[in-house]
């Protein structure tokens, strides 16, 4: 029987990674790049890993998201090294790159929660998270003062914090109460905003907690709140994997299966220099406006990707960077994107401030499948960028301000990709969400909340910059244009789609300058 080289044996697990026959993959991986093949960074990350613990290779993160040929990645893959050893945890070390650029602002904390149906055994819940915490060195790890700023400490041992919120009446947030709301998740979101420094923001502490709210019989609301310092959305993904996993193992009556984690170090120690060259980002209070897309235009996206050969996100990102560029009149449309950043070929699996926000460059030319491969192609460039020319990057990337004020650029965000809409563990149903508490750092970001199932995007902005009612009329173009974009042929022009929409029921944009909207 003949031998099969590495190259084969990736290429047979990019295959059921993707979902696609091994034999069609491998008949297009000599000429089309692993993004417009259907790649998603999700997937990405999952190939990574399986190739290092099923073969013991290595992929580069840039290499396997730009715009080569995935044959040709593949074959350059190498022995994946070992994660480095863990530090010794009782030393106070000054902050890493990631930390100190995310702990300019005391107000830069996420939530990404899990809204339970089932029988929840809080018992079983605190075993994983006491076992959840020793495992990961990012969330035993306090921020005090060291020399003249702030350095971080790591506890040797550090109790999953597990914080219950009432269930009843509003919470008071200083003299006024916290306004009731007629959805219980957004109600819980909202309780948890108001008790946010008591929950996770206590001095000496690691910035880290998770807050359970009963949302009814048999639901509840788990949250896994964190500072910015300590995880971005990649590792807060990778916590709910792991808590749910262990959770099952508990209740089944195993253990939870953790072994020890490498550190932030692992991560952080291997491009410090792309995150200082980013330096710290200012924050906005910003106002969330959720829109639902009807599942027969997800459904005219989902075929239009796969026409394409790129992920639905690119269309999307596309779409956002079309409403973007009518006004500017450049033949490129800066967006950010949160990329995250891996140490060369090494899978990690750490829980630290691991992304990075960098621009991603949309062309706006060719023809529409042109203009869609182009943005995926976008991706791979950006972390080409991130790790080989951080300089650079920032000049390309924040040289586009929105305003005068602000260096930060408009956002786009896929965070559908990082956990699957529902998932199913030890006799609990999870639907997750994104909390929005109030600030940002952008002017403007899209963010796609949910895909699959009710699909749930949102427009988070700044009022201070954008009025509430140009952002209603930013909503209502993002999705005319992307009814317009699903419509288009692959041939045509994308240049038909820069025009102004002017479609019933939609207010037709001011002219530039009149509402400042981000690069019009």
């Amino acid at each position: 029987m003949p031998t099969r080289t590495p190259s084969e044996a990736l290429l047979d697990l990019a295959a059921d990674v993707m979902g696609l026959d091994a034999r069609t993959l491998a008949a297009r991986a000599a000429g089309s790049p692993f993004i417009t093949l259907g790649g998603t960074f999700d997937r990405a990350a999952r190939l990574r890993l399986r190739a290092g613990e099923a073969l013991g290779l290595g992929v580069e993160l840039d290499q396997l998201m730009g715009p080569e040929p995935l044959a040709d990645v593949l074959d350059r893959a190498v022995p994946a090294a070992p994660p480095p050893p863990a530090r010794p945890s009782s030393a106070l070390r000054p902050l890493l790159p990631g930390q100190r650029v995310a702990f300019g602002d005391t107000s830069a904390y996420r939530v990404l929660s899990a809204e339970l149906s089932g029988p929840l055994d809080v018992t079983a819940l605190r075993t994983v998270l006491d076992a959840l915490c020793d495992r990961h060195e990012g969330l035993r790890t306090a921020f005090t003062p060291y020399g003249d700023g702030v350095g971080r400490h790591v506890l040797d041992r550090h109790p999953g914090p597990l914080a219950e919120l009432p269930d009843t009446d509003p919470v008071a947030a200083g003299p006024d109460p916290v306004p009731a709301e007629p959805d219980p998740v957004a109600a819980a979101h909202s309780r948890l905003a108001a008790e946010l420094r008591r929950v996770a923001g206590q001095p000496g502490r690691p910035p880290v907690a998770f807050a359970l709210a009963a949302l009814g019989p048999g639901r509840h609301l788990l949250s896994f709140v964190h500072h910015e310092a300590v995880a971005d959305g990649f590792s807060a993904a990778l916590v709910w994997r792991e808590l749910l996993a262990g959770y099952e193992r508990v209740v089944r009556g195993s253990a939870p299966g953790y072994t020890a984690a490498p550190g932030p170090d692992a991560v952080e120690g291997a491009h410090p220099e792309a995150v200082s060259a980013q330096g710290a980002a200012p924050r906005f209070r910003t106002e969330r406006m959720a829109f639902a897309l009807d599942d027969s235009l997800r459904d005219a996206v989902d075929a239009t990707a796969r026409r394409a050969g790129v992920p639905h996100s690119c269309v999307l990102l596309a779409a956002w960077a079309l409403v973007l560029g009518r006004d500017s009149g450049a033949d490129a449309v800066p967006v950010g994107v949160e990329l995250p950043r891996h140490p060369g070929a090494a899978a990690v699996r750490a829980v630290a401030a691991c992304g990075a926000r960098v621009s991603a460059a949309c062309e706006l030319e060719g023809t529409t499948d042109y203009f869609l491969r182009g943005v995926a192609c976008a991706f791979g460039e950006a972390l080409g960028r991130l790790r080989d020319e951080p300089s650079g990057a920032r000049e390309r990337g924040t040289a586009h301000t929105l305003a005068p004020a602000s260096p930060a650029p408009v956002l786009f965000a896929a965070r559908d990709e990082w956990l699957p809409a529902r998932a199913s563990y030890g006799g609990l149903t999870a639907r997750f969400h994104h909390a929005h508490l109030g600030t940002g750092p952008a002017q403007a970001a899209l963010t796609v909340l949910r895909w699959r199932d009710d699909p749930l995007l949102c427009l988070d902005f700044a009022p201070a910059v954008i009025r509430r009612a140009a952002a209603v009329r930013l909503v209502a173009e993002v999705r005319h244009v992307l009814r317009a974009l699903v419509r288009a042929r692959a041939w045509a022009p994308v240049d038909h789609l820069l025009a102004r929409s002017g479609a019933p029921g939609t207010a037709p944009f001011p002219a530039a300058g009149t509402v400042p909207l981000p690069l019009c």
